[in-house]
């Protein structure tokens, strides 16, 4: 019979498992040295793991007294570098220290996907590249999953998916991390769009996915259900939620987490209370869903009870917890609560604001009015706000241009817009989604695309005639045009929103909400316009735009015109 090897039985590396203490670490530190454990990777790499979770310097302390080091050790001390974004330079310190290595020693599979996954952000980002091109050196096979999945990953944090799913068709059978990193990839949301990238290719890549041999697991559904709230496409989103329970998939944090977000940004909010209280645990993840939910929705009150309750619970909040409760606080004109939250995050929590805070406690003050403590904290935004931020985000210049227009200085308009195209930045067009039998149909201003156009626009004219009867008068300052009126009345018939509402209503059963997704702010005069439509229809229509929920319905708008 085969004995055991001793170095792997040690009873030191069985107490390595246990050890909750940096003193008791120590002790079995001192026991593998006198032991002579120390003179082999397997025990040093035990250590090192057990000491980077109790206290990382403690493992570089380790790993500077190791002779000659494997790269099997240098994979965990990279890896465990990576997980503390303050001591990230030292990971690629290690990197380099490899490269530069007068022994055998040379990167393999398990030394990249650390790092891509540290040049997620910035200032590694630029890294990337170089990392991708020592892949192809070093590696013997590029196509290690694990090592292809960090790419993608990569890329796609990048905002070059075009790359990303470049490197996937280049995979022949594609392992399950490497189909999750591309449905990911596909799933997340262009934050300075306000809109999908192309969450359509997470529903079509998933079905793809369905055909292989390939069993989706608890990250491929976040990933799914995920793209469907993006888009609002309520009846995929439920067809997942039935997968899930189907399947036997466990309803863990994270999948929990991502069907509170799918039927919040579907419109359907007691659909995401309900699935909250019905799970067994909650985490952080878990309320700052629920409570961004409550936020969007304009229901201020239900977001800060939640903020409070979590607090009880002896949850933290983190940076994501204190936007969407100010979020809430704003959407209600909750000032002094929004203010107090504000001033806890650094007093309370020791946590210094982001630029992300800083936006809120601007747009809470702006709203109320309180326009020179407004001005103060847009001062320090700016000042917090990478160059680079703020030179490719439009919202600055498109709110200036709006500015103008209102008060007819069309030259100035021209100027903002002159000023765009030097800096590079172009204004995105309103888009808007509605669902209809399942099928997401996408609108943009003046698309003449649509199989059913002309039915469409004798809709709009309908519907406009309609207003007419009703009183309402087109509010045309909004368009950024200098055009004589009755061609700005015209724009503003066919704006996205409207295309969409007038689909929907050829379409969309009586009894059934209009849901609508608009990615970018719906303008004061298709909001005047969609409150009218509702009472002269009689329909309800939801639409979710970039700030929020609108739930429209006898002439009224859940937001009371408060947005």
């Amino acid at each position: 019979m085969k004995s055991l090897n001793p170095v792997l039985t040690h009873p030191a590396l069985h107490l390595l498992g246990k050890c909750k203490t940096l003193y008791t670490l120590e002790q079995i530190h001192a026991n593998i040295i006198t032991t002579g454990l120390a003179r082999h990777t397997y025990p040093l790499s035990r250590l090192l793991q057990s000491s980077s979770v109790l206290d990382i310097t403690y493992t570089l302390e380790i790993f500077t007294h190791i002779p000659n080091p494997t790269i099997f050790l240098f994979n965990i001390v990279i890896s465990s570098l990576i997980n503390h974004r303050d001591l990230t330079h030292i990971a690629f310190s290690l990197y380099n220290r490899i490269l530069l290595s007068r022994t055998s020693i040379k990167p393999n599979s398990f030394t990249y996907p650390s790092l891509f996954k540290a040049c997620a952000s910035q200032p590694w980002v630029r890294y990337g590249l170089a990392l991708h091109n020592h892949v192809l050196k070093f590696l013997e096979s590029e196509y290690d999953g694990y090592v292809q999945a960090s790419l993608i990953n990569y890329y796609a944090n990048c905002g070059r998916l075009g790359v990303a799913r470049y490197l996937f068709d280049q995979i022949t059978d594609p392992d399950l991390p490497t189909w999750n990193s591309i449905l990911s990839a596909y799933s997340r949301i262009d934050s300075d769009n306000g809109m999908v990238v192309d969450t359509f290719g997470t529903l079509v890549l998933f079905k793809e996915m369905q055909d292989s041999l390939v069993r989706p697991n608890e990250i491929t559904l976040v990933a799914l259900i995920s793209a469907c709230g993006n888009l609002g496409a309520l009846s995929q989103g439920v067809w997942a939620h039935a997968y899930v329970v189907k399947n036997g998939l466990r309803l863990n944090h994270y999948i929990g987490t991502a069907l509170i977000g799918m039927y919040s940004h579907c419109g359907c909010l007691e659909l995401a209370r309900q699935l909250f209280d019905q799970l067994p645990q909650r985490d952080r993840l878990c309320y700052n869903a629920m409570i961004g939910a409550f936020a969007i929705h304009g229901y201020g009150h239900r977001a800060l009870d939640l903020y409070e309750k979590m607090k009880l619970e002896g949850l933290a909040p983190d940076n994501v917890t204190f936007v969407v409760t100010m979020s809430g606080c704003s959407h209600v004109g909750l000032v002094e609560k929004g203010c107090k939250i504000f001033e806890s995050i650094k007093e309370v929590y020791g946590i210094e604001p982001t630029v992300e805070h800083y936006g809120c406690i601007v747009d809470l003050l702006s709203r109320a009015g309180r326009l020179r403590e407004a001005e103060e904290k847009t001062l320090a935004r700016l000042h917090l706000a990478p160059v680079r931020t703020r030179a490719k985000t439009g919202g600055n210049y498109v709110l200036l241009s709006n500015m103008y227009a209102g008060i007819d200085k069309w030259e100035d308009v021209k100027s903002m817009r002159k000023l765009m195209k030097h800096q590079g930045i172009t204004k995105i067009p309103g888009t808007s989604l509605v669902e209809v039998g399942g099928a997401i149909h996408e609108f943009i201003m003046g698309d003449r695309t649509h199989p059913f156009l002309d039915d469409i626009h004798l809709k709009l004219e309908e519907i406009s005639f309609s207003l007419q009867e009703y009183g309402h008068k087109p509010s045309t300052k909004e368009v950024l045009f200098d055009i004589e009126e009755e061609e700005k009345e015209e724009a503003l018939l066919y704006h996205s929103e409207r295309l969409a509402i007038a689909f929907a209503l050829l379409m969309v059963d009586s009894n059934c909400p209009i849901r609508i997704i608009k990615n970018l702010r719906v303008c004061g005069d298709c909001h005047a316009s969609t409150k009218l439509i509702s009472k002269i229809y009689r329909r309800e229509i939801v639409m979710r735009d970039r700030i929020r929920f609108h739930h429209f319905a006898d002439g009224a708008c859940s937001c009371k015109d408060y947005w």
